[in-house]
């Protein structure tokens, strides 16, 4: 039988994101490569998939193969989706405990907040908009945020790993990797602990198949 989970994933791409969760998760999953330059995440069958034309899109086959038309896409949406799917991974908190309310903040945050913000940084608009017309502050607001927060803590929610440190922390890894990273101790800690987890290191370390 297939396996359940089939990722479409392009290299240096948001989608290495997803295929660093499905190793952290000890998933069984199939890869569908995509390349960007030839633009394959623009073919009307992909684009039945995920009609925004970007990777990552995830398919859900189902515990026994026989879902159809179970796609996600959006990397925090996929993380929250297969955070709550595989509770054997520990990904997340369960449902009702008091780790689930900042979990579920984090997860926000990173796509919300945290992504906005380092684009505003990355591509500084013409004019500043009115400061209540953002619902995000500067991308050294949200470093401070985060500083605070890993005070005394490995992770974001303590001492256990969960995909609230894969959503935001791995933006903070990609700011580190392009040099926009201008971190305190605590988030250098952190951005070096996630690179060094072995689940990342063999998603980064997946090279496209040759023809």
């Amino acid at each position: 039988m297939a396996a359940r989970f089939l990722l479409h994933h392009a290299p240096r791409s948001r989608s290495l994101g997803s295929l660093w969760l499905l190793e952290e998760a000890g998933a069984g999953y199939e890869l569908h490569w995509h390349d960007l330059e030839a633009s394959t995440h623009k073919s009307p069958d992909y684009l039945a998939l995920n009609p925004a034309g970007k990777v990552p899109a995830l398919v859900d086959r189902g515990p026994h193969g026989s879902w159809r038309g179970v796609v996600l896409t959006e990397s925090a949406a996929i993380a929250a989706y297969l955070a709550d799917l595989l509770p054997e991974a520990r990904l997340a908190p369960a449902i009702g405990t008091k780790d689930r309310a900042a979990w579920q903040f984090w997860m926000a945050y990173g796509p919300g907040v945290a992504e906005p913000a380092m684009m505003d940084m990355a591509f500084p608009r013409a004019k500043e908009p009115p400061a209540r017309a953002a619902g995000w502050p500067s991308f050294q607001e949200v470093l401070a945020r985060i500083e605070a927060a890993l005070d005394g803590r490995a992770w974001l929610l303590g001492e256990r790993f969960t995909t609230a440190d894969l959503v935001v922390g791995g933006l903070l890894c990609f700011c580190n990797q392009i040099g926009m990273l201008r971190a305190g101790p605590n988030v250098t800690r952190y951005v070096a602990a996630l690179e060094d987890r072995p689940a990342r290191k063999r998603a980064f370390s997946m090279g496209a198949p040759t023809a």
